[in-house]
């Protein structure tokens, strides 16, 4: 299996062609970079063994948040041990996203977006409308999985009051409150994804707002 993973080809793009003289650790929201528009029009795709491990190349990956605004509960989730990507293995997070392949999306003009449907509708079901948009950008280079990825952060915006898990690799989730996942965070027992750590102060941000318009 890790064999076929390297042979599929999925969409990069060169790290000078993406950051230029606007790099950023952490998290950015969507304006006044637009980082989208440089993946797309700088993209390409390779083999994945190729660049797997090659940190002068990022490969975007869309992090889908799913959130019942009305609720405010996240869904968050525990990653199988048999996960695709090992160093993700066990891991909890509130991102659901994956590899833009072509096999998938071809030369859609939107791969990254079209990734993210297929991969929401992969992975969990959600029991309510789904209303989904770009919410912001995530480098982490603090560590080797950071350092060839960059996340697009979408925000899944839902009236369902369950979601659940559909794909082999989530050993468990479900929509839990913020109080609760901080909780999970903050155990010593779990070990937390660091894009769902970096997630989940703009995300709470999206909740204050949400309850300030009310």
């Amino acid at each position: 299996m890790a064999d076929d993973k390297m042979q599929k080809e999925i969409f990069a793009v060169n790290r000078d062609d993406l950051f230029l003289e606007d790099y950023f650790q952490g998290y950015v929201p969507c304006k006044p970079v637009d980082y989208h528009s440089r993946i797309t029009k700088s993209g390409f795709y390779s083999k994945r063994g190729n660049i797997e491990n090659d940190s002068s190349i990022k490969h975007p990956i869309p992090y889908a948040v799913i959130v019942n605004p009305n609720t405010k509960k996240i869904f968050v989730y525990q990653r199988a041990k048999s996960h695709d990507e090992q160093r993700l293995s066990r891991k909890l997070s509130i991102g659901v996203g994956g590899h833009v392949e072509i096999s998938e999306v071809g030369y859609d003009k939107d791969p990254i977006r079209a990734t993210m449907l297929i991969e929401l509708n992969e992975e969990v079901k959600i029991h309510g409308e789904m209303r989904p948009k770009l919410l912001g950008y995530i480098n982490d280079d603090s560590d080797d999985v950071g350092k060839v990825h960059l996340g697009l952060l979408y925000l899944i915006e839902t009236d369902a009051m369950e979601v659940s898990p559909l794909h082999p690799e989530i050993a468990r989730g479900s929509l839990k409150s913020l109080e609760e996942i901080q909780g999970l965070f903050s155990n010593p027992d779990f070990e937390v994804e660091n894009w769902s750590r970096i997630a989940l102060i703009p995300i709470i941000e999206f909740l204050k707002l949400q309850a300030t318009d009310k």
